[in-house]
């Protein structure tokens, strides 16, 4: 079991923040493993296509047998949400010790694998050098797995925090970490992760808590050395929901939505027309377009253009969305 100690002054220091990185590196746990994670299999699916010549064995060689990760890779983010480069910039500035220490602590007690053995026995500059070698693989890794879908696994993480924010509002922690996870327990002012792999208590002492929900972790997951300061990763709500497809598009929704008439509209403007030739195809009035147009265009969901002496009007892109017509 891992505790973290913490007082009144780190209960009013914790907080949320949202890593591309940590991300990053915890899904090489489902890259790993596929049974740890059947949500995530689609997920998986889809990046085993892509590697291409990739050093897989490397970047497996990074998740130990216990499914630990080295504490370098994921430090702590110095703000809510920074950019994945700021938070790669921080790993390549670790110490060639600091490096050794954690990916041999990572795999302890089994040795390390022979993609970090030579590198982490001989001197401080073979160290840095796999450690650069490391983050510019992380860095095309991001690239091909998780980046594409980030805008959509950061709406995930952000939801989940939104509702923790709300917990703490109505029932404080205690409320806050009842629902997290079975292996978190609230008591008499420590948080306590049980089933953890190492056994220590970390006082916090003024440095507050940073909590990360994620999209690829499995169980809470707190720094794997008593040195870090506290923080905690921990499963985010709504994963489940992550890689469903999108539902089949009811093109009679669309007019119970904006009316017929402007459903009607919005399909004729994926190319630009003026509002004569609208009229004529919908056999009503101009005016009676143009009076349509205007809460269309004054809703974002058509733009339009001069051309000589005729104005233009064309569908967005809110209005193909709407329209499930994509743009070529």
């Amino acid at each position: 079991m891992i505790s973290f100690v913490l007082d009144v002054e780190d209960l009013a220091d914790t907080r949320f923040a949202v890593s591309p990185l940590n991300e990053t590196v915890f899904s090489l746990r489902v890259l790993h493993d596929p049974g740890l994670s059947a949500v995530h299999l689609p997920w998986r699916r889809s990046v085993l296509g892509g590697l291409g010549d990739l050093d897989t064995d490397l970047l497996m060689s990074l998740v130990a047998r216990r499914r630990t990760l080295p504490d370098f890779l994921t430090p702590r983010p110095a703000s809510f949400a920074p950019a994945f480069e700021d938070e790669l910039a921080v790993v390549r500035r670790t110490p060639p010790g600091l490096v050794r220490r954690d990916l041999l602590a990572t795999h302890a007690p089994d040795p390390l694998p022979p993609a970090l053995r030579d590198a982490t026995a001989a001197d401080d500059a073979s160290v840095a050098g796999l450690r650069d070698t490391i983050c510019a693989l992380l860095r095309q890794y991001w690239e091909i797995a998780v980046k594409p879908m980030w805008p959509r696994m950061r709406l995930v993480v952000e939801a989940d925090m939104t509702y923790r924010a709300r917990q703490l509002a109505m029932g404080g922690a205690r409320l806050l970490f009842a629902d997290m996870h079975p292996n978190l327990r609230w008591h008499h002012g420590v948080l306590h992760i049980a089933k953890m792999i190492s056994r220590h208590r970390v006082v916090a002492s003024g440095r507050g808590l940073l909590l990360l929900p994620s999209v690829f972790a499995h169980k809470p997951a707190p720094p794997l050395s008593p040195e870090e300061p506290p923080l905690l990763v921990y499963p985010s709500r709504g994963v489940a929901t992550l890689w469903a497809s999108a539902p089949a598009h009811d093109a009679s929704a669309l007019g119970s939505l904006i009316g017929a008439p402007r459903a009607r509209l919005l399909g004729l403007l994926e190319e630009p027309l003026p509002t004569v030739e609208l009229a004529r195809r919908l056999r009503v009035t101009p005016s009676a377009v143009s009076q349509h147009l205007r809460v269309l265009h004054a809703t974002g969901l058509v733009t339009r253009a001069r051309h000589g002496r005729q104005v233009l009007y064309r569908r967005s892109p809110l209005g193909d969305r709407l329209a499930a017509a994509p743009r070529e």
